[in-house]
């Protein structure tokens, strides 16, 4: 059996679930616990489904970076606007979310499942640095777009993306990237920086869409070399060099806030699958009425080891 890692983008799941799962669903405390019952739910659906050897939960330490927010303001700000309502891209954590972090965190121990985050990162740039440091095939499961840019058929990675649901999953290779945005994933990056996107409150390039940011990456290859052409005057109609131009300062720093970091020191995380202590699950489960979403995990998990 060939290993196989897969990196959760675990906010992502966990705020899917919390959103998915009615919050009729209670400890016997009476706290809500469908976000972690649902994430159990989901992460017995995925090792069930694809078969990983390993497992490693990616965490946002930080979900908006200062650094990245010193670059574009505007980054993400929509997820804190106060006016904005609630829901599953919204990264204000409503209290009913807020109280089962906890959980969440207790029920990935109990199943052996390490939490890695760093500080000043989001959970997307843990991905990319352990994707891009693995040894072995990779699946990433996200719900994040931006993550499309770390698919690579060399090294084995594919996105398993959750953004039409946990029914519609589809799994992303490079043909299937570019079938969906006539760019390849390593271009995917600078074309997320001139098309823009709202759910990161990136402003992308005024009057470039996704059909002209994708026509210009395959005329120039990348943005750098889309700039050059724009400075040269060729390859280009003179409206297209004019909204690039005026962009010129976004262009500037967009690339280092949308492509994701895939240097870091990361502590040790093996994340070899291993079999839950029955004890340990049964005080969690009687402890957060966890039950059959419990069971179904620890038994999805049992059966890879």
């Amino acid at each position: 059996m060939a290993d196989r890692l897969m990196l959760l983008d675990t906010a992502s799941l966990y705020f899917r679930a919390f959103y998915g799962v009615p919050d009729t669903v209670r400890s016997p405390d009476g706290r809500p616990v469908n976000a972690a019952r649902g994430l159990l739910d989901m992460i017995a659906k995925l090792v069930t489904t694809y078969e990983p050897t390993h497992l490693i939960a990616c965490w946002d330490d930080d979900w908006r970076p200062q650094w990245r927010v010193d670059l574009i303001p505007s980054y993400k700000t929509h997820r804190v606007a106060a006016e904005v309502e609630v829901g599953p891209d919204v990264e204000v954590v409503p209290d009913p979310l807020e109280v089962q972090i906890p959980v969440i965190r207790e029920e990935l121990g109990v199943l052996g499942i390490p939490i890695v985050g760093i500080a000043a990162h989001e959970a997307d740039d843990v991905i990319g640095s352990l994707a891009t440091q693995a040894t072995m095939a990779v699946d990433v499961v996200t719900g994040d777009r931006d993550l499309f840019q770390l698919v690579d058929d060399a090294r084995g990675v594919r996105v398993i993306y959750t953004g039409r649901g946990m029914s519609n999953l589809e799994v992303l290779d490079e043909a299937a990237v570019v079938t969906k945005y006539r760019v390849f994933p390593g271009q995917y990056a600078d074309f997320a920086v001139l098309r823009g996107d709202a759910s990161d409150g990136l402003p992308g390039v005024a009057g470039i869409g996704e059909k002209t940011a994708a026509t210009l990456l395959a005329a120039h290859g990348d943005l750098a070399g889309i700039r050059a052409a724009a400075e040269r005057g060729e390859g280009m109609t003179a409206g297209i060099r004019a909204k690039l131009q005026a962009s010129a300062d976004y262009l500037d720093v967009a690339p280092t806030v949308v492509e994701v970091v895939r240097t870091l020191d990361l502590p040790d995380a093996d994340g070899r699958l291993r079999a839950a202590d029955s004890a340990e699950v049964a005080i969690l489960s009687a402890a957060w009425n966890l039950g059959s979403s419990l069971d179904r995990a620890v038994a999805a998990i049992a059966a890879r080891v």
